[in-house]
This record gives structure tokens, C-alpha cells and sequence, in this order.
């Protein structure tokens, strides 16, 4: 019920380059946006890359991972599909809606059962921190479906493992009210726990059964992990005295993962989850703000936070324990077929506010990782492996993201002329090989280059981002997408961006010199940029979007990001309902697919009201996709309720838990009064059977 997003407020205050004064740059020179934005996509799409093994963050891996086929220098065509359904209307409402010919059912939702003793769902927040434990977390985001494989080795696509991201709690459903007390009522260390126990990943054995998808509630696979789970930090920052704590003096296990929010997959068949929003869990009650400079330019909490994990658990209070943060902000690589092995803190790959990471192979096999960090006015960056991937020992691969060399982008205007694209360069972030971080008295060694990420990046120059969010690689062509969801801070205007307040976002795309994934250099363009020609009906005024954006497809805030096998782009939103003023005729939030070489988009779905749609990945043979419904129920839009004088929306819910919302109620695979609203998993597929989207 936050009047704000968090994200939203820079917390980088370096002098370095913002992409709104490239982007100038770029089309005062040549005009890029007038014809319809960016290079065109015959120019861009047009030339086959190398072979790059995967595909970024969708796509089938077995339970016994072996991955076929090995990195090749030999050129590939890239998938080929077109639209191939009819758009639903934007609109707001308390269902989904997909389009004509195709069917849906909800799956998992919040509070659903997964082992023999977990009690079922009770509907009214009573539920308490044990009962937590046993059943799925809430605010489903990220997750990926590994098949299960039939007797022929061949992967199936009825049959696996959805592993999912929990991002965090919506306190105001999350509690039962107390006789007498509003939320938070009286705060005790089980309240605490019953929060934890509902972040971090879920692993859920589910199964097509007569057309309908199940939890197989009780496998052997099913697994929660959780705040408090154990895990291994590796890397070079495993050991070092900032990790270090109290409770862990040898700074390699670390308890819990928090606030994952987006996800990314290995070519060995194991699952990325990335930390995002840790920031929001640490504060103190010592009552006075005593962060350190790098405990600000990661955001953390000046005193109490809405949380209030720090009153029960020291962990979270900086004061008391003042490395613990340190131990949060990775990439966390998770094997879904093992409930016996331990999670592990990739520290290689950076410590910043991960949104997803998406994988791919350099020509020469090296493992490459893009990473966006979800800050207004933060970086883009990438890592590249120091060992080869094999393709015929997927165990040899295992640590693979142990070592490596990280780089943060800089994005340029590029010096040729009406080329109507920018160029960029990857800038590595190492202590001993670039002198500028060399000579940074900031960082004792390398261990303290990753820890200090984001310092790393603002002393190179890195440029800053409107927000990056999700990042896919295209499955054929190698080029990469970045979703930068909005920067409504911004108050620079130019002839390219006049809008003072970028409410819409846009989606950047690249393609890496020599199309090898681990070049130093690349080129870029736009591939989208939103708007909203209801509000603005003059072409003319950026606000309206680029060329790609009309009145039947208009959207804001582009976040979640993929590519299906199949080549097409589906394109996921957490932004504004308000479906009036700038927003006009957007309605809810929304899932949108879109053809890359023809840049045409129409929308596929729309989310119940006060939701994100987010979170998706494929069956192998793309004929069933699984997307989230997060948050549904936050209360905003125009359904949204009328507060009486003298009361609060908070004691609205307290009386009518369901006065805004009762999604997923009365939707396909829910039955029963659900209570409050639940964050789901939703699983649609085409009613004749056919693979999706086309």
C-alpha cells in the first residue's frame, strides 16, 4: 500500500552519463525517431549470429541435465513465427482475460499446500510461521519449468518442476487483525518468521493431469526455501572480512535468500534467483541514522523499516550487525533436482539490486550473464566466464559462475552518420587490470569490487538507466532486449525525449560485435518506446510512443521480458491502472507479445485488478505458458474503494478482507472462498492444441 515505489528514487549520485543525454545525441544527429525509432528491424535482425547455445530465460532443461549440442563459430537462422491471434482490449476488471481460442486455469496460489503435513489454506491470515514453512510463499515473480524426461530422454511438456521467486508480503493481507488492533497489532518474533517464511523460492513438482494442471502435493521434489535457509557464499568475495558476521565469522554461509524478484536458468539445468529490493529489509532501532556511505548508495533503511524484521532479528538491524546486508544482493544458483544441495551466492556476478539475469555462450564457449540493476539512474551489466562450457559434462559446468570478469555498459551515441543506431562499450570492473579502480583507495581488492558494485560501475562511468529490469536473449539471433521501466524523475527534456517525467518506459536492444556475446563492444537501438496515444493523439509528442505503439496496443511500464523458443517477444507490465490521464484506455496491467523483425506487438492478456503480471517460461514445446499474477488486490485504479471520514483503507480490510479484491475466487482450478487475494500462477495454452502466440 506504498504511495511510491522505492525504485523509483535514485540513490546513484555520481556525475556519470544518464541514456535520456546519448539518446539525444543520437536523434538530434540523425533523426532516429522520426521514421518510426531505432535502426529498422530488417537492418538490425538481418544478419545471422553465431550459434549462442541459449536462449536467455526460457526454455526446457531435463531433471538429468544434459544439455545438447556444443558452441559453434557456424551461422543460424533465427526462429521465425508471426502473430497469430486476435488482441484482447485493454480494460479493468477482476478477472484475466486471454484471447478468443485460447483457455486458462489458476495454479499454486498463495498459501496452497506442498508436503503430507501442510495445512490447507485457511483464508483468514491466521496461519502461523510453521504453517508458513509448509505451503507456497506469497508474491509469486520470476520462475522457470524444468521438464521431466519419458523413457526416450525426450523432455516432456506435462510433467515438471515450476520454480518460482517470492518476492515479498503484502502486510495488510498477510496478517489475521487482532480484536481491538489494526495491522501490524501487536509485532511478536513469530510475525516475523511467518514474513520470512513466505519470501524467497519454491520448488513444485506439477503435473497435466486430464487436461488440468496439479500440485503433486507431497513429492519428493517439492521444497521451500526461505529467509532463513543455509547458504553457500562463493566467489572471490567468499571470506572476506565484509561478510563476516557475528553469527558466520567465516563469512561463507549465509542465512536465507530475500526479495527475489526476477530469475534467469543455466545451460546445466539449474535455477538463477536474483536478490533485488534487499535494501527495504534493513534498518535499526537505535533510533538514529548511522549508515555508512555504502549502506546509502544501496539504499538501506535510515531507521525502522516497514518490515520490522530488525526488532526480532538482530540480522536485520546494521547497527547491530552491520555486514549482514553484505550477504544480500547476488545472484543465488539453486539445483532443483537436489532438496539436498545447498543454495549458493554467485558473488562473480556482482552485488546490486539484480532484477533477472539471462544466459547465453560466447563463439568460443564461454558462459556469458546479463544483469540489469532495478534503480532509477543505475547500470546495465554483463559477465563472462573463465571457464568453457561443456556441453557432454554437464557436471563440469557447476562453477562455471564461480570466476569471471564483470563489466558494466556504457551506451554512446556511435560516430558514423545516419546510421540511425548507438554504439556502446563493456567496461570491466576489476581492481588490478583497470587503473581507474586501481587507483580507488574505496576498494582494498577485488572481493571488495563486487561487494561495492555499484561504486565499481559509478567510478568507470557507467551510464545511467531509466531502471533496468528484465533482460532475454533472442534464441537465434543472440541480440539481447533490457525492459527500462520508467523513470517518472526525470527532468531533463530534449527534441528525442520531451516528456519531463518518462511515465511509459521503453525496451533497448543490442546486438555485441562479431555477434559474440563476449565482445567488448556493441551496438544498440529502441526497439519499443511507450506511450499512450489515447492521452497524447499527436505522433509528433514522444509521450504517445514510437511508431510500433497504437490506441489497440498502448502500454506502460514494461518489466518482465522473454523470448519463447519460437522467436517471438512476450512482454509483461507493472505499472499504472489508473486508466485515466496519462493512462487513459491502459486499464490493468497486462501481458503483450510482440514479432521482432516486424516490431508489431498486441496484447495477449489482461491481470485482475491492482496486480503486476510478471514471471514466465514454456513448456518445451511452447504450447503451454506460465505467467504470474503478483500483488492482486493492491489497492489503486478505479475500482479501488471509497475510504469513510474517520477510518482508513487499512481498517476496510480489516472488515472486508475482499472489499477491493477476491481474485483468484471463482477463476478455473479455485474453488472455495480464498478469503483475501492471492498472488497465483496462471497456466494458459490454446484450446486446439497448438503452439502459442501464432
Amino acid at each position: 500500500m506504498s504511495a511510491y515505489d522505492q525504485d523509483d528514487i535514485p540513490s546513484n549520485l555520481s556525475n556519470n552519463e544518464h541514456f535520456n543525454e546519448v539518446v539525444d545525441r543520437v536523434v538530434s544527429r540523425r533523426n532516429m525517431l522520426k521514421g518510426g525509432l531505432g535502426l529498422s528491424a530488417a537492418m538490425f535482425l538481418g544478419g545471422a549470429l553465431a550459434a549462442c547455445g541459449g536462449g536467455g530465460d526460457d526454455g526446457g532443461t531435463s531433471p538429468t541435465p544434459v544439455p545438447t549440442g556444443t558452441p559453434t563459430p557456424v551461422p543460424m537462422p533465427a526462429p521465425r513465427a508471426s502473430l497469430g491471434f486476435a488482441a484482447v482490449a485493454a480494460g479493468s476488471g477482476s478477472n484475466i482475460v486471454v484471447p478468443t481460442g485460447y483457455k486458462y486455469q489458476v495454479l499454486a496460489p498463495w498459501g496452497s499446500p506442498l508436503f503430507n503435513n501442510s495445512p490447507a489454506w485457511k483464508g483468514d491470515g491466521s496461519e502461523t510461521a510453521a504453517d508458513q514453512l509448509l505451503q507456497v510463499g506469497d508474491n509469486h515473480d520470476g520462475m522457470h519449468f524444468f521438464p521431466f524426461t519419458d523413457a526416450a530422454g525426450k523432455e516432456k511438456s506435462d510433467e515438471g518442476l515450476l520454480v518460482m521467486n517470492h518476492e515479498y508480503i503484502n502486510g495488510e493481507y498477510f496478517y489475521k487483525p487482532e480484536a481491538g488492533q489494526t495491522y501490524p497489532n501487536t509485532w511478536t518474533q513469530d510475525k516475523v518468521r511467518k514474513a520470512q517464511n513466505a519470501h524467497g523460492v519454491s520448488v513444485i513438482h506439477i503435473k497435466r493431469e486430464s487436461g488440468v494442471w496439479q500440485v503433486q502435493v507431497g513429492s519428493s521434489y517439492n521444497r521451500r526455501i526461505t529467509a532463513n535457509t543455509p547458504m553457500q557464499l562463493t566467489g572471490p568475495a567468499a571470506g572476506h572480512a565484509l561478510v563476516q558476521t557475528s553469527g558466520d565469522p567465516s563469512g561463507t554461509v549465509a542465512l536465507g535468500t530475500i526479495n527475489n524478484c526476477g530469475n534467469g536458468w543455466t545451460l546445466w539445468g539449474t535455477y538463477l534467483t536474483c536478490e533485488e529490493n534487499f535494501n527495504n529489509y534493513f534498518g535499526t532501532t537505535a533510533g538514529a541514522d548511522t549508515r555508512s556511505d555504502l549502506m546509502k548508495r544501496y539504499g538501506l533503511t535510515a531507521r525502522g523499516t516497514s518490515y520490522r524484521w530488525e526488532e526480532f532479528d538482530n540480522r536485520f538491524d546494521y547497527v547491530k550487525e552491520p555486514n549482514e546486508s553484505n550477504r544480500f544482493g547476488w545472484i543465488v544458483e539453486i539445483d532443483p533436482w537436489d532438496v539436498n544441495a545447498i543454495p549458493k551466492k554467485r558473488t562473480a556476478l556482482g552485488r546490486i539490486k539484480h532484477e533477472n539475469c539471462a544466459m547465453t555462450l560466447s563463439t568460443d564457449g564461454h558462459v556469458v550473464v546479463y544483469m540489469g540493476d532495478d534503480q532509477a539512474d543505475d547500470y546495465v551489466y554483463k559477465f563472462v566466464s573463465s571457464g568453457v562450457y561443456n556441453a557432454s559434462n554437464p557436471q563440469a559446468n557447476r562453477d562455471l559462475l564461480e570466476s569471471g570478469k564483470l563489466y558494466a555498459a556504457k551506451f554512446k551515441a556511435g560516430a558514423a552518420a545516419n546510421d540511425m543506431m548507438g554504439d556502446g562499450e563493456w567496461v570491466l570492473l576489476d581492481k588490478t587490470a583497470n587503473p581507474t579502480l586501481a587507483a580507488d583507495v574505496r576498494f582494498a581488492d577485488q572481493a571488495e569490487v563486487l561487494i561495492k558494485t555499484r561504486w565499481a560501475a559509478d567510478a568507470v562511468g557507467a551510464t545511467k538507466m531509466d531502471r533496468p529490469e528484465w533482460v532475454t536473449v533472442h534464441p537465434g539471433t543472440g541480440e539481447a532486449y533490457l525492459t527500462l521501466t520508467n523513470n517518472s524523475g526525470r527532468t531533463v527534456t530534449d527534441e528525442a525525449n520531451p516528456r519531463a517525467q518518462n511515465r511509459y518506459g521503453q525496451i533497448i536492444r543490442w546486438r555485441e560485435s562479431g555477434s559474440d556475446a563476449a565482445a567488448l563492444t556493441f551496438e544498440w537501438d529502441l526497439f519499443v518506446l511507450a506511450g499512450n496515444p489515447n492521452a497524447y493523439p499527436d505522433r509528433s509528442n514522444l509521450k504517445s510512443g514510437s511508431a510500433n505503439v497504437t490506441t489497440t496496443n498502448t502500454f506502460n511500464s514494461p518489466d518482465g521480458l522473454a523470448f519463447a523458443p519460437n522467436g517471438l517477444l512476450w512482454i509483461e507490465t507493472d505499472g499504472s491502472n489508473a486508466n485515466t490521464g496519462d493512462y487513459a484506455g491502459q486499464g490493468n496491467n497486462q501481458l503483450l507479445v510482440a514479432d521482432p523483425v516486424t516490431k508489431e506487438i498486441r496484447r495477449f492478456l489482461v491481470g485482475p485488478d491492482g496486480c503486476e503480471i510478471t514471471g514466465i517460461t514454456f513448456t518445451p514445446d511452447v504450447k503451454t505458458v506460465f505467467i504470474n499474477v503478483q500483488h492482486p488486490g493492491e489497492i489503486s485504479g478505479p475500482h479501488a474503494p471509497t475510504v469513510p471520514v474517520g477510518q482508513t483503507m487499512q481498517d476496510l480490510i480489516n472488515a472486508d478482507a475482499t472489499v477491493f479484491s477476491h481474485w483468484p475466487q471463482g477463476e478455473p482450478g479455485i474453488t472455495g472462498n480464498v478469503g483475501r487475494p492471492r498472488s497465483a500462477t496462471v497456466v494458459i495454452w490454446k484450446e486446439d492444441g497448438g503452439e502459442l502466440g501464432v
